[in-house]
């Protein structure tokens, strides 16, 4: 099979790794000339483009069975409200919508974001969307919609991913927040904080592609519900002697409980 990864970050990566391993012919994308090389050591072919260059990402998807959409804004431009607008914009919506116009077989990753805080119930795949004006869950929307409006279009819905050699832990990231951020920081206290490893995320997209599913699917480990966010970060502040983190609450995710029942009645299981 031949299949085009859009956007290969620590996930990407690991599902090009994996489909590689499995005998595919991957094709990786980057919007960075420097990573090339990087790519080469797990892609068969690599091409630098941008998602919303629709020649670009017609030329790179002719003849692939699917297309998978792991782009991911810049954390960077992530910290404010205004910073996101253009970043979530031109990363998520528009690589979704040209993704979707010039192939038919597209499977876009995004975020339980989506559900924003929820409305007090547990949420599974037939929850509503929110109707949150912030651009991080606007722009996931209108992705899922661009790729769901086509036959064969999939979403997977996943949390924090974390897990990788690269990322950095839960301590750094407080420290980063207070020293970048005046710790304040755009999530919200009372969420639930729902990771996924990142080779759980990679092989959620590799189940969902090689046994042909459509639709919405969740995989987001829900064998325990996790403490919410004030908790977890107010005792990483409390032992290393910080203040406690400010909670904008700028983008909402889910304070109740997340099902990914639909992705493990298909047979998918979390290994990590």
């Amino acid at each position: 099979m031949r299949y085009v990864i859009i956007g290969c970050g620590n996930v990407g990566m690991e599902l090009a790794r994996r489909w590689t391993s499995a005998g595919h012919q991957v094709t990786g994308t980057t919007t960075s000339a420097e990573r090339v090389d990087e790519l080469k050591a797990v892609c068969a072919d690599v091409a630098v483009l941008r998602g919303s260059d629709s020649t670009a990402v017609r030329d790179a998807t002719r003849d692939a069975d699917a297309v998978v959409l792991t782009v991911s804004p810049r954390i960077a431009r992530s910290f404010d409200a205004n910073g996101r607008i253009a970043e979530y914009a031109d990363t998520l919506t528009a690589t979704a919508r040209t993704a979707a116009a010039v192939h038919p077989r597209v499977v876009f990753t995004s975020s339980t974001s989506v559900y924003g805080s929820g409305d007090g119930r547990p949420l599974d795949e037939s929850s509503p969307t929110t109707d949150d004006p912030d651009a991080s869950p606007r722009n996931f929307v209108a992705a899922e919609d661009a790729v769901l409006a086509t036959p064969r279009g999939a979403v997977v819905r996943i949390p924090d991913v974390y897990g990788h050699p690269r990322d950095i832990d839960y301590v750094t990231r407080v420290k980063l927040a207070h020293e970048m951020l005046g710790g304040s920081v755009p999530f919200a206290a009372d969420a639930l904080l729902y990771r996924v490893d990142y080779r759980d995320a990679a092989a959620a997209l590799d189940f969902v592609v090689s046994h042909d599913l459509v639709g919405v699917f969740n995989a987001v480990p829900d064998g325990v519900v996790p403490p919410a966010n004030e908790e977890v970060f107010g005792r990483i502040c409390a032992e290393q002697g910080w203040p406690e983190l400010s909670y904008r609450a700028e983008i909402k995710t889910p304070s109740v409980p997340v099902s990914s029942a639909r992705l493990r009645a298909a047979g998918f299981r979390f290994a990590h």
